[in-house]
């Protein structure tokens, strides 16, 4: 149809459906198309008019413009392109290739643009068939016409219809001419064909058309070279942007590289090789040079689409396959990276710039060399950009930007400033933190740049002075190994630059270890791989590669050879505690390589150096190369003879240093049987050597300990048999080596193997002597090695003594026997009491087991038979430890032998004569905390001979009673004698002294003392045991100091409870004085709003006792004219009733005042006052302000006491029982959570003054007082206030039942 249709044009046609006659030149109607706008065009004088030459400007680009409406009226077009659509082509083709005149050529090419568009293929498809063939016959020259037809052939390719090559004829003459053409002068017509090549191009490598591929293959260099001379004198961004995507499409397509090939396959074929090579390299360097002077402009437009296209290309031309390094240095040496440096700090961080420039630069950057010099200058511009790829998640050039900068560190440190150091290391550490959770934030490249740069960071000269940098470089670490541990599964390449991160950054905060932030960077790299790396690396080992755990253990090798601080030391220990000797094994036997063995006894040895110290671990190290991988293979080295063999010493010693370590934290290389086996074989084949050899006494300490471990372990389990004949030589070996226990760290339970065997007995009380020589400092150090895993020091020992299963405690009592009986030095005497005062402050269990083993006698052996007694700190700390034995030993564990009767009366006698000669001294004041403790003592039962020598003793009764006399006569002068004074520290001793003999002598001698003697000041008979009378007491608490009033009311207290027991059972012999109870009852009343709240419970105890004596009739003799007690009364009902005043005196002050009250309700005759002060207002309002958290015991005890005097009312019972059912829950809730916290008191008496023996002294007498007045623990308060509410229910139901 096509042909046919050009043949015969002017045949007839079929008419349209709607015809116009004819034109005036009597053309065809069919050719005569109708309009909207009521006129037609007849399409032949159309055609004659714009292909004639001679047809003037003016008609042409009417009727063109005619045309163009026509065809934008939809009847028109189809009739048009329905019954002539090539009618038009060749006029219209003819016509541009005529006209001069841009307009018209501007119409003509949009009436071929719209006739393409609407028409079918082969519309389009003879368009370009009749314009490439116009610009392809003869050569083309600088016209416009020539400009116009390739710019409508480059429009037309633009509006590619499948592959309009196809309808090209002569596809070679057309790349021929249009390559020639590059070589006009006129930029525009260069620009034309440069898009049409461009088009072609690309539609050829759209549709794969090879035959327009070989079109240009011949002319392919020559297009290259003019393309770049192009694109390098023109001045046009247009031409730019042609220009350079078409040598896109030319890099893109391999011309640059076939280019080279061609030229150089033209030369002569009979030129050597080397003269090829020089030329190829030549013709290289200048096509490169030619490219680099070509683009300089462009990068240079202030139009960002050139700059971003030349820097595509460039990149292109970079990243070619057949691209060589020689090519870079070029473009770095025409200053390529000065442009894309500049291009890049005037981007604004515009995306696609920012892209560009970072991927030409990395690609410049491998001209190393030549490239420094112009990184350091740009390393400036690389800063913000780094900022601004950090901020985008997976930002495309983040590994471009990082690794620039760490070119530029790594090859320039001396650029970097501090605040370069600081800025980068926070950035990097921003994206190591967005990337913790391992899902966003950048790509694995990323991650491994980013380490490498905090890396050369902390390597770089200016780090060390950057502030913060330490701090940063802690959060990068940790967040980089984090982030590593989360995502091992998927990317377990990163791990290993994460641990070089974690090694380099620890070793950088070893470089100043008492810089504080150097310090937190440390320990911040340790917690993270104790908390983090090391839980991870025990479970995950059996899924890595042998490269990822020989990087974890070279980090934590690395960590423990800094030995700068106690933190690694820690590390250690956890390590250890991790059973690590046995989880290296593991490693072994995964992963049997020789560098992992190497690595793996090397780090053990480093284990062992930081555990025992003085390079321990030397032995491993030098046996390292012939350790077998297996445990067993080391028994069974172990339990072979040496026979002088050097290897096989080195590795036995090894092998037992590895054994002796594990140990320590119960680490089992093997079945105890098995080590026990090979340890004894060992013993057994080389005990020759081992004791006239060249054995090391560290060697004989290790084989003990290991040894007495596994012994106490075969003991235990009653199935491993052993050797007696090892055991035999190992003692041996022991007592003839220098076995040295101290110095050494040993396995409790190996420990306590050694103080089971009677045989050793005698070494182990030499290793005692030497433990009680070290210094108090050393004795004190006590330091933990694990759970088990001690050495032999004060609190170890003290658990020994106090346990029942070993003779710890016969070694301490042999040895201070011993050092008595063979007259030993002072100082080993003296340390050897101070040494046993220590084990029992440590663990007052073992004063228990000491007095078992007869502490007693070797006490009275030392004051009897030793002259060192009388040394004054000889007998000051004799003092000190019977104090601390009679303060923690329990009553049944002392015995009644003579010993402790002895040791008291030769105390005694000193007290009495350094007394009587020069008052009460410190040593006399320490005998009488001792005798309290005895009596103390006897009320269990206990040392009942010698308490009753202490009470009886007439000489100690009169000094005791001259001293109170002339105390009690100062006054009120006494107020200014409290502890610190010397009258007021004595005072206070006797106080407590006759407390504590008011407590014993019932227990002593039962029915033999009368103390209502104490009562009656007219009593003239001499006192014969250790008593203060009443009156006494009731002046020392009247005038005394705090500390003076507080002892003398718990004696008053005492006093009157024993009198009123004495009441009860002889009330025949009661009868006192009215006058000397109202005096007594006044210094009560007056101490019952006493500062101190024990001092006041007291005298209101007190008060009520004197209350309860019923046949004085005290509410006739002493309280008829007492308006006092009302006043007491009724301030305790205001101050209860009343809201504001009971927030503040319910929980503690309102309790002397309740006792009194209760008193009183007990009378037989209540006064009659009492009914006013508790009518039903004041009870209702007292009742009101109590809630479950506030209850008191005291409170309970008033309202029962009030409940049986009828005092409350059915509705207030319920109430009140309500409230205790609330109480009652809030103790059971309070107890549940509370079930679990053990409170352990620990004495705590102090070596040198009495400040501390006083304190517990008191608090021992205050724990046995009443219930009121006893410490306010919350255990013994909720349990008296639960005893309380049962006692007022069962008050409630006798109610009901009377």
């Amino acid at each position: 149809m096509y042909t046919s249709f050009i043949v015969s044009d002017h045949h007839h046609h079929r008419l349209p459906a709607t015809t116009s006659p004819p034109c005036s030149q009597g053309h065809t109607s069919s050719l005569n198309l109708p309009t909207l706008q009521g006129g037609s065009i007849c399409l032949l004088c159309l055609s004659n008019l714009i292909s004639s030459p001679s047809s003037p400007s003016l008609h042409v680009s009417y009727a063109l413009s005619q045309l163009s409406l026509a065809l934008s009226q939809p009847p028109f077009l189809r009739a048009l392109l329905t019954f002539h659509p090539h009618f038009l082509v060749s006029p219209l083709v003819s016509c541009l290739a005529a006209v001069d005149d841009e307009a018209i050529a501007k119409q003509v090419v949009e009436i071929v643009v719209e006739m393409c568009k609407c028409g079918d293929e082969s519309v389009y498809g003879e368009f370009v068939a009749r314009v490439s063939d116009r610009v392809s016959n003869g050569s083309l020259a600088w016209s416009r016409r020539q400009v116009f037809m390739l710019h409508c052939l480059g429009v037309l390719l633009d509006h590619q219809k499948n592959n309009p090559c196809n309808n090209i004829k002569d596809k070679e003459s057309l790349a021929l001419n249009l390559v020639s053409g590059l070589q006009l002068p006129s930029e525009e017509i260069r620009g034309e064909i440069l898009f049409v090549l461009y088009k072609i191009l690309i539609i050829q490598n759209t549709f794969k058309d090879d035959n327009v591929t070989d079109a240009f293959i011949t002319c392919g260099p020559k297009l290259l070279r003019l393309s770049l001379e192009a694109l390098m004198k023109t001045e046009s961004d247009d031409v730019r942007l042609n220009c350079i995507a078409l040598l896109s499409v030319l890099a893109q397509r391999g011309f640059f590289d076939s280019a080279y090939g061609t030229d150089i396959s033209s030369g002569d074929q009979y030129e050597d090789d080397n003269f090829m090579e020089t030329n190829q390299l030549s013709d290289r360097s200048a096509m490169t040079r030619l490219f680099a002077e070509a683009i300089k402009a462009p990068l240079l437009s202030s139009d960002s689409q050139v700059q971003t296209a030349t820097l595509n290309l460039t990149y292109l031309y970079l990243s070619r396959d057949d691209g060589s390094g020689k090519e870079v240095h070029v473009l770095v040496e025409e200053n390529i990276a000065d442009y894309v440096f500049e291009i890049l700090r005037l981007s604004g961080c515009k995306d696609t710039l920012v892209n560009t420039c970072l991927q030409v630069l990395d690609l410049l950057s491998s001209a190393d060399q030549v490239f420094k010099p112009r990184l350091a200058i740009g390393f400036s511009t690389l800063l913000p950009v780094l900022h601004y790829v950090a901020d985008v998640p997976f930002h495309p050039v983040q590994p471009q930007t990082i690794k620039l900068i760490l070119k530029c560190v790594s090859n320039c440190p001396g650029i970097l400033s501090n605040s370069h150091v600081e800025e980068i290391s926070l950035v990097l550490a921003g994206m190591l933190k967005k990337h913790i959770d391992g899902d966003t934030g950048m790509l694995p490249e990323t991650f491994t740049l980013a380490c490498s740069l905090l890396v050369a960071l902390l390597k770089s000269p200016s780090c060390h002075e950057a502030s913060t940098f330490a701090l940063t470089l802690q959060d990068a670490s940790r967040h980089a190994i984090l982030n590593c541990l989360s995502i091992y599964g998927r990317h377990p390449s990163q791990f290993l630059h994460s641990l070089y991160l974690l090694k380099e950054a620890y070793a950088y905060g070893c470089e100043r270890n008492t810089n504080t932030s150097y310090m937190e960077l440390r320990n911040c790299i340790l917690e993270v791989c104790k908390t983090h790396l090391l839980p991870w690396f025990l479970t995950a080992i059996s899924d890595m590669e042998e490269d990822m755990v020989l990087g974890v253990l070279e980090s934590f090798h690395a960590i423990l050879l800094q030995d700068i601080d106690t933190k690694p030391k820690d590390f250690a220990y956890i390590l250890l505690s991790s059973s690590w000797f046995s989880f290296s094994f593991g490693c072994l036997g995964l992963f049997p390589a020789e560098r992992m063995k190497w690595r793996v006894h090397l780090m053990s040895s480093s284990l062992v150096d930081v555990l025992l110290g003085n390079d321990s671990g030397q032995p491993i190290r030098d046996a390292a190369s012939h350790l077998p991988s297996d445990p067993i293979e080391m028994l069974y080295i172990l339990g072979v003879k040496s026979s002088h063999n050097l290897d096989s010493l080195s590795c036995q010693s090894a092998i037992l240093l590895i054994l002796y370590t594990s140990s320590l934290y119960d680490d089992r290389l093997a079945d105890d049987k098995l080590v026990l086996a090979s340890l004894e074989q060992y013993i057994l084949l080389n005990n020759i050597e081992l004791l006239y050899g060249a054995a090391k006494s560290e060697t004989i300490e290790i084989l003990v300990n290991v040894y007495g471990l596994y012994r106490s372990l075969a003991k235990m389990s009653y199935q491993i048999p052993y050797s007696p004949e090892a055991e035999r030589i190992l003692f041996h070996l022991a007592s003839e080596k220098d076995w040295d226990l101290l110095s050494s760290r040993i396995h409790f339970k190996s420990l306590k193997w050694l103080f089971q065997q009677e045989k050793m007995c005698k070494l182990l009380s030499t290793q005692i002597l030497k433990l009680c020589r070290c210094s108090t400092s050393v004795a004190n150090h006590i330091l933990l090695h694990g759970k088990n895993s001690q050495s032999l020091d004060v609190l170890t020992l003290a658990e020994l003594v106090a346990s029942e299963d070993n003779f710890g405690a016969t070694l301490l009592v042999y040895l201070l026997r011993e050092l008595v009986e063979e007259g030993g030095q002072e100082d080993d005497i003296i340390s050897t009491l101070n040494l046993i005062a220590e084990i029992i402050d440590t663990c007052p269990g073992a004063s228990d087991q000491l007095c078992l083993h007869g502490i007693g006698i070797a006490i009275e052996n030392l004051y009897y038979y030793s002259r060192n007694a009388s040394f004054p700190n000889t007998y000051m700390n004799m003092l000190k430890l019977i104090f601390r034995i009679f303060s923690s030993v329990r009553s049944k564990s002392i015995s009644e032998d003579e010993s402790w009767l002895a040791v008291t009366m030769k105390l005694m006698d000193y007290l009495i004569a350094t007394a009587t000669a020069d008052g009460w001294n410190h040593e006399g004041l320490m005998i009488i905390g001792i005798l309290c403790l005895i009596l103390h003592h006897s009320t269990n039962q206990a040392l009942l001979g010698v308490s009753k020598s202490i009470l009886l003793c007439s000489a100690l009764v009169q000094i005791i009673t001259k001293t109170i006399r002339e105390a009690c006569s100062k006054g009120p002068a006494l107020t200014d004698h409290d502890e610190g004074t010397n009258v007021g520290a004595s005072l206070i001793f006797l106080l407590l002294l006759n407390y504590f003999s008011f407590k014993s002598m019932h227990a002593v001698v039962p029915g033999n003392f009368y103390l209502l003697d104490l009562l009656d000041t007219n009593n003239v008979k001499e006192i014969y045991f250790i008593s203060i009378p009443c009156h006494d007491l009731c002046r020392l608490i009247y005038f005394g100091s705090p500390p003076v009033k507080l002892v003398a009311s718990y004696c008053l207290l005492e006093l009157l409870t024993r009198i009123s027991e004495e009441e009860r059972t002889e009330p025949e012999k009661f009868n006192c004085n009215s006058c000397y109870l109202k005096s007594l009852i006044a210094v009560l009343e007056g101490m019952l709003h006493y500062s101190d709240i024990r001092v006041a419970m007291n005298c209101s105890l007190c008060l009520s006792i004197i209350l309860g004596w019923q046949k004085q009739d005290i509410s006739a003799q002493v309280f008829g004219r007492n308006n006092w007690c009302r006043f007491i009364i009724e301030e305790l009902v205001m101050s209860l009733a009343v809201p504001c005043l009971a927030s503040k005196t319910l929980p503690i002050h309102h309790k002397p005042a309740v006792h009194v009250a209760v008193a009183l309700l007990k009378l037989q005759n209540i006064p009659q006052w009492m009914s006013s002060v508790f009518d039903d207002s004041s009870i209702l309002g007292i009742v009101k302000n109590l809630s479950a958290s506030n209850l008191s015991p005291e409170m309970v005890l008033l309202f029962r006491v009030l409940l049986t005097s009828g005092y409350l009312k059915a509705d207030q019972v319920a109430v009140l029982n309500r409230l205790f059912q609330e109480c009652r829950k809030r103790i059971y809730s309070q107890n549940s959570q509370d079930s679990k916290e053990e409170h352990t008191e620990k004495l705590n008496i102090a070596s040198e003054g009495l400040g501390n023996v006083c304190e517990f002294l008191i608090n021992l007498m205050s724990s046995q007082s009443p219930a009121g007045i006893r410490s306010q623990e919350v255990q013994v308060r909720n349990k008296d206030l639960l005893e309380e509410i049962e006692l007022f229910s069962k008050d409630i139901m006798e109610e009901d039942v009377a």
